[in-house]
């Protein structure tokens, strides 16, 4: 697979996406959408809203330049003062703006990402739907055997990026309550393609012959086309008080099946250290896949594609996940 092929995959709209956009009035603002996931989705937006006929803009907005075919882009610091107020109104929005890696070391942009800019976005496009990408961060690490912490679980985030997170929901619900705002949070917890993600983590790791760490010894995934397909569905439920999802795989997956399955793709054996612990970062997705159906692509076939684009020497995005991280230090 190339990396076109790849794009083309990730941004491939379902028939239920093109139904979602087909009844989507106004344009749709995509905040935050030079990271991991923003390109691909905006596109599968663009794509799902030609295939259903529907004109209206599709807008992203980052610091840094983004080219997408059909999508208009907006260079913006959205931090600095009155930024906000330079952008277009839209019905339509969804924030995928984020900091985590680096919170330790400089807590207070991680706070102004992470907290102020929801606070400030919130009160800007208070009178629009909202999707906002969260995290599973905010709810404890939990019993591997529990099948992960559902939507009910109460929040009690581990570590500096965690707690920020959890404001970044905070404002968003203070939105919802104050002003009425329809609001989506997305837990997400993890997304996978073949440049990043956990899985990625892994193989190159074992590709490298380096040591896997197993202390957190469970984790949850997701293709991330399934979780940009979501994620844009996820705005025909905005609702006030917000509606909260589990956004992720149903499968809880033992790391160590996991290294040793594309230690067998890679005809490389993986090395061990530490032993995994009795809890784990966990996100139960019963609800999501009973409401938007069943991942189009398997954990299986994601090893299978990642193995090989290792071995081929892909192209990654350099953004380890560190989802080995217990402490929340990020």
């Amino acid at each position: 697979m190339t990396e076109v092929q790849l794009e083309d995959l990730l941004s491939a709209p379902s028939a239920a996406d093109i139904g979602v956009a087909s009844a989507i009035q106004g344009d749709i603002l995509l905040l935050g959408a030079a990271g991991k996931m923003g390109p691909s989705l905006a596109r599968r937006i663009r794509r799902a809203m030609d295939a259903a006929g529907n004109t209206a803009r599709v807008i992203t907005v980052s610091r840094g330049e983004l080219e997408i075919e059909g999508v208009q882009h907006i260079r913006c610091d959205m931090l600095a003062p009155g930024a906000l107020d330079t952008l277009p109104d839209a019905p339509n929005v969804f924030y995928l703006a984020a900091r985590k890696f680096g919170s330790t070391g400089n807590p207070s942009e991680t706070w102004a990402a992470n907290v102020l800019l929801p606070g400030l976005v919130s009160r800007r496009y208070r009178t629009s739907k909202i999707v906002s990408f969260s995290t599973g961060n905010v709810y404890p690490l939990v019993p591997v055997e529990s099948g992960g912490a559902t939507e009910e679980t109460p929040m009690d985030p581990v570590g500096e990026y965690a707690w920020s997170a959890t404001g970044r929901e905070r404002m968003f619900d203070y939105a919802a309550r104050t002003y009425g705002t329809p609001v989506t949070l997305l837990r997400l917890n993890y997304a996978c393609e073949l440049r990043y993600g956990v899985l990625v983590d892994l193989a190159t790791k074992i590709f490298n012959e380096e040591p896997v760490d197993l202390s957190m010894g469970y984790v949850n995934v997701i293709w991330q086309g399934d979780a940009n397909s979501i994620c844009f569905r996820s705005l025909a439920h905005c609702a006030t008080p917000p509606f909260v999802l589990n956004l992720t795989g149903l499968e809880t997956l033992r790391v160590r099946d996991l290294a040793e399955k594309l230690g067998d793709k890679l005809r490389k054996t993986p090395v061990f250290v530490s032993e995994p612990a009795p809890t784990a970062l966990l996100n139960n997705a019963t609800l999501c896949h009973g409401m938007f159906g069943p991942a189009t692509v398997s954990v299986d076939q994601m090893i299978d594609w990642i193995a090989d684009w290792i071995s081929e020497g892909g192209r990654l995005l350099g953004k380890p996940t560190k989802f080995q991280v217990r402490d929340g230090r990020f």
